[in-house]
């Protein structure tokens, strides 16, 4: 379960630098922005399952 994790962590991590990139050049509601931010979400979302599963 810890390589789930550090593999999501990773995930999160690149999203986070595209969305950071992405939203630089364009509006936050435009729809790649918008996008990228529901996928981040999802990601987060994920994450915090796998840990408050780990922690049972």
């Amino acid at each position: 379960m810890s390589c789930d994790i550090d593999a999501l962590k990773q995930q999160i991590q690149e999203l986070r630098q595209k969305l950071k990139e992405i939203a630089e050049n364009k509006s936050f509601t435009d729809p790649e922005v918008v996008g990228a931010s529901q996928m981040l979400d999802v990601l987060l979302n994920e994450y915090e399952r796998l840990l408050r599963k780990k922690k049972m």
